[in-house]
């Protein structure tokens, strides 16, 4: 071997082949690691491990073997495009780089608007119900009037729309107009990145965005390295490592002619992947996601690097991924729909009552109908009497009952939607300004970002909770070590005391790494005064390891010392953050990273490494591995990984003892919840080194089964390993989850894990955040084959229904909250669940799970964790809720009914695909018990109400009608049946769905039970349906015929008695709304009697136009003494009966949330003695 030839290969993720079709592929995202590619004299790239397009989801099946067999499919010309560089005018027609993210044109607005809003089927009614009152035959009010409730509504969307369109318009604007420099006519010049066009050759300098998608040519770095950050990509903040290749590193478009043709796979989603080749200088050289950047990152860390555009405009990955998390529909909505047909069914049944009792009334009166009032077919308002158009018998009959549709039309509540559309923003704004749910630490407010499904989060059954970051704080501290069989764990002392901090001094500049780590007093000891005997060596070892086996970044940093300067370990892995902060702690500082070497200050020694080679971490390895040429001109090989894998790949003639040993230390680690990775070594001859290097030459330019081969050269090479030891990292749990677990719990909400983590680690976190007791009975799957997966579900399924009868009777056990379900954990692993998913087995997986009042998923991958909420949301009506950090928990998210993302140390990935977004997951306390059980009783009283205000007013026309020879004359003039739904009760109705509250924040936190009612669907049910609408009918009946028999026989004109009506049922129905507002505050009282009050005002106003029907009537009617007993009596007839039936539920069957009131009003409540309230038992739903 030439030892001093620096062989500098990369070795990243390597992708596969991509199917044809793009838009099908289902992305699992890959476990973040930074892919550092490392140069060489015969430089190779290699790409990624590629996210495979399926057609169907399959959340059980092993993304090797599907990898494996896509990466056998050849990049064929039919698959490919071909981009000449730096030549614009090739016959190939590619896409422009402006982007549009805006829904609508000027053009296109209006009719695109409409089209979206009229999928809401009311929407659809009443423009039929417009369109037929326009007919000169069935027009029964205005026809100006008939239309403007509907276009109220639509307006009022269409503003809020063409807002929103609106400043996604003049972002797009921003984002176009925007300059880069392109290489335009022998020099370089800017444009408008609108006007980049694909292989053109662009130059960004630091800190500037990428324009388009492009392929590295050269960097200011020598190697050719350039570092990007990917926030507004992937949202992850690191900075992650791109590389140009060797062979036009040296070429500068101003002195050198570049040109050549760039193969590579059409434009797709996946932002891990990418896969070409480029043909230059009569050379062949392949590329890979390291090769190329993306639009939306940024150039940092690098003076300037040039590059061609491969993918522009709507092409790049960026747009291809900007299609936001699916949309979600309110379940309450959803079941309001029932409730909506129903009531059309209602109206159905009213009309054909009006048309039928006409036709009779038709029959018998046909021989006086030229003169009988309101029906004379003669017109006399002439000197010559003329027919008015009859239609005959058969005709007036259908005209009827589409003229009793115009009338009774307000059944339907078209302003209930805008109302619901009102009231979620103003619970959204109290949910985000809610300082309880504001994390400090981050600075991070409560997000709301989907407005449609607030009144689900106070109906949630199960939680679906990723670990790492979202129960822990993703931030890592390296606790202890084993090495070479001995623990080294003394530091997990006192904080402040055993905090160490490792200094280096270069040029008069004091380096010092940013973060601080415990020290073991007895390694500071070995690696100061003992690193020459074989303890010594060892440990020396162990930590040169830590501090070269990883894809971190150093930055320098200022401090407020000038002297100073801070190092900031920049890497995609926190956990590779911690082991390298501990290595500088210990005195292996790593203090420079380049694509050739890596500089290492050994105990106050400087040395320079050559990285000869790297593996990245891949998920069917679980390890990494880089080999280093050592300042003593060998060659090593450092391996870091899972002690599943790490342990099978040992030399057999080391000493057992030792392995047996780290083992238990391993054990014990991950039972005290510490993360563990284990480390070997080995010493490459120079035989072997040539043989790897040949090998992953010829592999890294494959085309056919690249990452199968890729894979293949890193196990030849990871073999024989000498352990060095193990570290154990702590993953602190987050502040208030064990409370929060147990509030959640006590409510009758489930909680599932679902973790990456090894199952010993995963138990333990179980224990110290309270999910786990020591009570209870752990049943552990973890099988290898169908077969034994089938066997331990049964002999689980056996003995959770054992220890349920020991109990006493299961119904009884699973109506208590709590551990009260059975005393049973279900711990299963991701292996056991590949041969579960997607087959028969599921049925008993969710028995078993059923039967279970914990469950805790290990070693699970991305789709798993959608499959297992898929498990439970398809077989139970109850709602699920997915909270995550990560990439890998985007899936999940999006498959639960409500996804809750954390702002956490892993990007924003969940976040970005979420409903709701917070900073610390026992926010999700306060969010599901206080702000969701406020939504949802909200919501369903506003619903229910609704429905009542709109039919008790069609009741009032309907009986009107009946005593009208079924003319559908009304007495109630149009314009207040038209302001009926808009100002005379509209307002207190959205200002009690934002404001109102049943109970306070702290009883319902401080009695967890009381979020039952969501589970129970106490607010909104079919019973409460129809007890509204029996409540509704004993009211219209006390509203009409009250002034009907007081002024019986009298000469009172129908618009007199008409305002009367129009009066007493808004009065009736504001009073009813106040019966019910829990909480008053004065923008309640100024809704409610203020539209009383405003309804007043509009009744004389419209009296008061001599042109319109009943001028002045209502000042004649109010002159009369029976006009104001009949209020009076109308308002205690009505509401009489309402009140006692409450008063009789309240006082002998009070429901949990009535007894919290009546606590709270005369101080009954303890919040040290919750026990004194017995709740009603949190039942199980039956199962779809």
């Amino acid at each position: 071997m030439t030892s001093n030839r620096p062989l500098l290969i990369p070795s990243p993720r390597t992708p596969d082949s991509h199917p044809a079709k793009p838009t099908m592929d289902v992305s699992e995202n890959p476990e973040p690691n930074t892919s550092l590619n490392i140069s060489s004299s015969s430089r190779r790239s290699l790409s990624s491990s590629s996210i495979q397009s399926k057609p169907s989801i399959l959340y059980g099946s092993r993304g090797a073997d599907s990898e494996a067999a896509a990466s056998q499919k050849e990049m064929n010309d039919e698959d490919v495009r071909m981009i000449h560089i730096n030549d614009t005018h090739e016959r190939f027609e590619f896409s422009g780089n402006s982007i549009r993210t805006t829904k609508y044109s000027i053009i296109t607005f209006l009719p695109r608007n409409l089209f979206e809003q009229f999928h809401r089927v009311a929407y659809l009614y009443f423009l039929v119900i417009a369109v037929l009152n326009q007919l000169p035959q069935l027009a029964v009010f205005g026809r100006g009037v008939s239309v403007l409730p509907l276009a109220f509504v639509l307006l009022v969307t269409a503003v809020k729309d063409a807002y929103e369109d609106y400043r996604r318009h003049r972002s797009d604007r921003i984002e176009n107009n925007r300059l880069a420099s392109v290489f335009v006519n022998n020099h370089f010049q800017f444009k408008k990145w609108k006007d980049v066009q694909v292989g053109e050759i662009i130059r960004i300098e630091a800190n500037e965005g990428i324009p388009c998608d492009m392929v590295l040519l050269s960097t200011s770095d020598p190697t050719g390295v350039a570092y990007v950050q990917t926030i507004n990509l992937d949202g992850e903040s690191n900075l992650k490592t791109r590389y140009a290749k060797q062979e036009t590193l040296s070429k500068l478009p101003e002195k050198d002619r570049i040109t050549g043709l760039i193969k590579c796979e059409k434009p797709n989603r996946n932002i891990y992947g990418f896969q070409a080749f480029m043909e230059i200088d009569g050379k062949r050289l392949s590329l890979g996601p390291s090769n190329i950047v993306l639009r939306g990152c940024e150039l940092k860390n690098t003076h300037w690097a040039l590059g061609v555009a491969v993918y522009a405009g709507r092409e790049t990955k960026v747009m291809l991924n900007s299609s936001g998390a699916p949309s979600k529909r309110s379940r309450l909505e959803t079941r309001m729909n029932y409730e909506i047909i129903t009531l059309s069914l209602f109206l159905v049944v009213l009309c054909s009552i009006v048309s039928l009792c006409a036709a009779v009334w038709l029959k018998r009166e046909n021989d006086n109908l030229e003169d009988i009032l309101f029906y004379r077919k003669k017109d006399y308002s002439e000197d010559k009497v003329k027919n008015y158009k009859y239609y005959g018998w058969g005709l007036e009959i259908v005209f009827t009952f589409l003229m009793s549709i115009i009338v009774f039309q307000v059944m339907i509540p078209i302003s209930l939607y805008i109302s619901m559309e009102l009231v979620r923003v103003g619970q959204a704004y109290f949910m985000i300004r809610d300082s309880h749910m504001y994390d400090e630490a981050s600075n991070a407010r409560f997000q709301c970002r989907a407005l449609n499904i607030n009144e689900d989060l106070g109906q949630i059954k199960y939680v679906f909770s990723d670990k790492t970051g979202t129960l822990t704080e993703n931030k890592m501290e390296f606790q202890c070590a084993s090495i070479w069989g001995v623990d080294y764990n003394g530091g997990r002392g006192s904080l402040e005391k055993d905090q160490l901090e490792h200094n280096v001094q270069i040029d008069g500049i004091v380096l010092r790494p940013k973060m601080k780590v415990k020290a073991d007093p007895d390694l500071l000891r070995l690696l100061k005064s003992e690193k020459d005997t074989n303890e010594g060596k060892h440990v020396h070892e162990f930590f040169l390891a830590l501090a070269a086996c990883n894809t971190i970044v150093p930055l320098v940093t200022d401090s407020s010392d000038r002297n100073v300067r801070l190092i900031d370990y920049q890497g995609e892995s926190p956990d590779e953050q911690a082991l390298v902060y501990a290595a500088a702690a210990y005195g292996f500082m790593l203090i420079e990273r380049t694509s050739g070497h890596i500089t290492i200050d050994i105990q106050g020694e400087r040395q320079r490494f050559s990285v000869l080679g790297l593996h990245e971490f891949d998920s069917d390895r679980k390890r990494m591995s880089v080999i280093l040429g050592c300042p003593d001109k060998t060659v090593k090989v450092f391996v870091k990984g899972a002690d599943t894998t790490m342990f099978s790949v040992t030399d057999k003639r080391l000493n057992l003892n030792i392995i047996r040993a780290t083992e238990a230390h391993i054990h014990a680690y991950s039972s005290l919840g510490l993360r563990t990775l284990v480390v070997g070594m080995r010493a490459l001859a120079a035989s072997e080194f040539e043989q790897w290097h040949s090998s992953f030459e010829a592999a890294s330019t494959a085309l056919i089964g690249r990452a199968a081969l890729l894979r293949k050269v890193a196990g030849n090479i990871e073999n024989n390993l000498i352990i060095l030891g193990a570290s154990g990292i702590e993953d602190k749990l987050q502040l208030g989850v064990p409370e929060a677990i147990d509030s959640l719990r006590t409510a009758g909400v489930q909680v599932w894990v679902l973790t990456g983590d090894k199952q010993e680690t995963a138990i333990s976190i179980g224990y110290s955040s309270k999910l786990l007791t020591r009570r209870m009975a752990q049943v552990l799957i973890n099988s290898s084959s169908k077969e034994s997966c089938r066997r331990s579900l049964e002999d689980a399924i056996l003995m959770s229904k054992k220890l349920v009868n020991v109990s006493g009777d299961e119904h009884s056990i699973r109506g208590s909250s709590g551990d009260g379900m059975s005393s049973v954990a279900l711990i299963i692993d991701g292996t056991s669940l590949v041969y579960i998913l997607d087959s028969e087995l599921e049925e008993k997986l969710f028995e078993l799970a059923n039967r279970c009042s914990v469950v805790l998923c290990c070693r699970v991958a991305p789709l798993q964790k959608a499959g297992i909420v898929a498990l439970v949301k398809n077989r139970t009506t109850d709602m699920t809720l997915a909270i995550g950090d990560g990439a890998n928990d985007v899936s999940m998210i999006q498959m639960a009914d409500v996804g809750v993302g954390i702002s956490g140390q892993e990007g924003r990935q969940a976040v970005m695909a979420s409903d709701f977004a917070m900073g610390q997951f026992r926010f999700l306390v306060p969010l599901l018990l206080v702000h969701g059980h406020w939504n949802y009783q909200r919501m369903g009283y506003m619903i229910l109400y609704n429905f009542y205000r709109n039919a008790v007013f069609v009741l009032i026309l309907f009986w009107y009608v009946l005593f009208t020879c079924f003319t559908l004359t009304t007495a109630i003039t149009e314009w207040s049946s038209m302001l009926y739904s808009i100002i005379y009760t509209a307002v207190p109705t959205i200002v009690v769905g934002v404001l109102d509250k049943d109970l306070s924040r702290m009883t319902l936190l401080t009695y967890p039970q009381l979020y039952g009612a969501g589970h129970r669907q106490e607010c909104y049910n079919t019973k409460l349906f129809w007890l509204t609408m029996l409540d509704t009918l004993w009211q219209s009946v006390a509203v009409f015929f009250i002034p009907l028999f007081a002024f019986w026989g009298s000469t009172i004109d129908t618009s007199s008695i008409g305002d009367l009506w129009t009066l007493s049922v808004v009065i009736l129905v504001n009073l009813h709304l106040a019966m019910d507002v829990i909480r008053w505050s004065w923008i309640t009282h100024a809704a409610i009697w203020g539209s009383i009050f405003a309804t007043w005002i509009c009744v004389i106003v419209i009296d008061a136009i001599p042109s319109l029907v009943g001028y002045w009537a209502i000042f004649d009617v109010m002159k009369t003494g029976p006009f104001w007993l009949c209020l009076l009596a109308i308002i205690i007839a009505a509401v009489t009966p309402r009140f006692c039936v409450k008063f009789l539920c309240q006082y002998y069957s009070p429901c949990d949330v009535q007894i919290a009131r009546e606590g709270e009003k005369f101080g009954n409540l303890r919040v040290s003695s919750p026990v004194q309230i017995e709740m009603n038992p949190i039942m199980e739903h039956p199962r779809r």
